[in-house]
């Protein structure tokens, strides 16, 4: 859990560092700043929701790895034939939901996520998305990568160095590979790792 809240922490010092006048600018694709610190604050109210509902009896999906990995199959919710406009409409909101005061919204999220993950066990089972239950632990490293990765887009996007904890991103990095190489892109990957190759356009893993 500290790992998450580290991160949280280093996303709220990036948010708090936007210009003014940079917040309805462009960020990540057709989303802008706020759009974008709406969907990445999003993890802090989906930790807080699972974590206080009532606890599965079993798990299904172990890891983070395989979270990623069940969302993102081609006949998965979140696969190549899906439609990602869903996503964009609740960034959108999530962002406009911020007001006019987002750095604050933003630090009130992460203090309520703090005070519920207070009382829970790592262990603790969790019910997610589409049905997927796991524990919490593994449930917060997909929340890390979230953040991880767009704390990095909002930095670049912002011009504003981040102070992401520098094992948060090994590790993240680390997951990055570990589902590119579970989903048949091992290959791929290696050959660019290595200099022989580039990725190709549009490559993700998630």
């Amino acid at each position: 859990m500290s790992t998450y809240l580290r991160c949280a922490r280093a996303f709220a010092d990036l948010v708090a560092a936007i210009p003014p006048d940079r917040w309805d600018g462009p960020a990540l694709g057709n989303w802008s700043v706020r759009t974008l610190v709406g969907h990445t604050g999003r993890s802090f109210d989906t930790v807080i929701t699972y974590a206080s509902d009532a606890e599965p009896d079993v798990v299904n999906t172990p890891t983070a790895r395989d979270y990623y990995l069940t969302l993102t199959a081609d006949d998965g919710p979140l696969g190549s034939g899906s439609d990602s406009s869903g996503i964009d409409a609740r960034a959108v909101a999530a962002g406009s939901a911020l007001g006019d005061d987002p750095t604050s919204a933003i630090v009130d999220k992460i203090a309520d996520a703090t005070r519920v993950l207070a009382s829970q066990s790592a262990q603790r089972r969790v019910e997610v998305i589409f049905g997927l239950t796991m524990p919490l632990d593994e449930y917060l490293r997909t929340r890390v990568f979230e953040l991880v990765v767009h704390s990095i887009d909002l930095s670049r996007a912002i011009g504003v160095a981040h102070a992401l904890p520098p094992d948060a991103v090994s590790d993240m990095a680390q997951l990055a590979v570990s589902i590119a190489a579970s989903s048949g892109k091992a290959e791929s990957v290696l050959l660019a790792l290595t200099g022989r190759a580039t990725l190709p356009i549009g490559f993700s893993v998630v």
